[in-house]
């Protein structure tokens, strides 16, 4: 098997509802959601302007994916009448926020949750979904499209849903924005890791400092985050030995720059001391 095969058939796994297999029993095959197209589509927005789509908070006020802007923005798509995908992504989406709002600092970046299944996915429903799942960050927000605008909103991420007798076939995914609304990464999974979006976010936010007053333990996890690399045929993260050897490199370049200029600068102060000795003691220096 190939590696392109191998790496489509672990992106299988990660389609969303039961409605992907065939019906049973001879009848006519169950709707399903073509994986190869729908990550083609995915991963042809990448380095997409996305628009800046008028959307509804929970309250009903109009808001606009525009408004977003200035920061790195994670967007996933979910439907409140799923009873089991949707929710357990959102779980571990919100684990995985958590982490990285105390790595980076949680007003560093923003979270939508999008309802597509228009005209279901009311700001009511979504403010339902928002209590079930316990999430009240003040960076996340959980918004509904017009639903006339629901299938430009999607075309503009990638993001492609399939009607089923169970529901909706869906890739799982949370894409990642830049601060200009550029579709900068797509992550892919159903339980999401901080690893997984501190990648994206430690691109997009140029490896911002912890600041002080952080624990070891924080600080030796953003070691990890800042050294290693994605590897999407295994779908692992593995460290980036290159990266540690310049970070390795460039401590040892400044402390040699360091330790240089401490020499020169006790050379310089011994010859200033014996040129003032020299002057004390010349020929008619004692008056």
């Amino acid at each position: 098997m190939t590696r392109a095969r191998a790496a489509l058939v672990l992106l299988w796994a990660v389609l969303a509802g039961p409605g992907t297999a065939a019906a049973q029993g001879g009848g006519a095959a169950a709707p399903t959601l073509d994986a190869v197209t729908a990550l083609r589509d995915s991963q042809a927005a990448i380095g997409r302007n996305v628009g800046g789509h008028a959307l509804l908070d929970v309250q009903g006020r109009p808001v606009r994916l525009a408004d977003y802007r200035g920061k790195p923005l994670l967007v996933s798509f979910i439907y409140t009448g799923c009873f089991q995908v949707c929710p357990t992504t959102t779980r571990s989406l919100a684990v995985a926020v958590d982490q990285l709002a105390e790595v980076f600092g949680g007003d560093k970046f923003n979270v939508v949750s999008i309802g597509f299944n228009q005209p279901f996915d009311s700001p009511t429903a979504m403010r339902s979904f928002a209590a079930q799942m316990r999430i009240a960050a003040p960076n996340w927000h959980f918004l509904s499209p017009p639903p006339a605008s629901a299938e430009a909103l999607m075309h503009d991420f990638g993001f492609r849903a399939v009607a089923t007798p169970a529901g909706f076939d869906h890739l799982l995914m949370v894409s990642v924005l830049d601060a200009q609304g550029r579709l900068h990464a797509q992550v892919y999974g159903e339980r999401l890791t901080r690893d997984q979006l501190g990648e994206p976010l430690r691109q997009l936010l140029g490896g911002a400092p912890l600041g002080p007053g952080l624990p070891l333990a924080e600080l030796l996890e953003r070691v990890r985050i800042l050294c290693t690399v994605y590897d999407p045929v295994t779908g692992q993260y593995r460290y980036n030995y290159g990266l540690i050897i310049e970070i390795a490199g460039g401590l040892s370049f400044a402390l040699a720059m360091a330790w240089f200029f401490v020499l020169e600068w006790r050379t310089q102060r011994r010859a200033r001391r014996a040129a003032r000795l020299f002057a004390g003691t010349a020929p008619g220096s004692l008056g």
